[in-house]
């Protein structure tokens, strides 16, 4: 679901495709893009759910000043994934609200 070869920007320059871990299933990513683009490539629309009625939010301001898109990863919640980039062998996970506490260690 990449876009590979666009009209403007051209093709997609080649990148190191390396594993990250979804929700426990490993995905192919490209080295350095947002965590929510190497998601969105497989078809996954989810980065977090509600506390009051797991609705499901994703995407919504894509410059990291939102909190749709908090995930955990490689353990540590609240990782704004629109503008993370992926690394390879990271581990992350579908968040369940915020977890305010590490809003205020940070």
């Amino acid at each position: 679901m990449r876009v590979v070869k666009h009209p403007i920007l051209g093709d997609l320059p080649q990148s190191k495709v390396v594993h990250i871990w979804f929700n426990g299933a490993p995905l192919e990513a490209i080295e350095g893009e947002p965590i929510l683009a190497a998601l969105a490539a497989h078809g996954i629309r989810q980065a977090r759910k509600t506390v009051r009625r797991h609705e499901a939010r994703w995407l919504f301001c894509g410059i990291g000043r939102c909190t749709d898109c908090v995930m955990v990863v490689d353990g540590r919640p609240n990782v704004r994934t629109c503008v993370e980039p992926v690394r390879d062998g990271m581990r992350v996970e579908v968040q369940i609200g915020l977890d305010e506490e590490a809003e205020d260690a940070s």
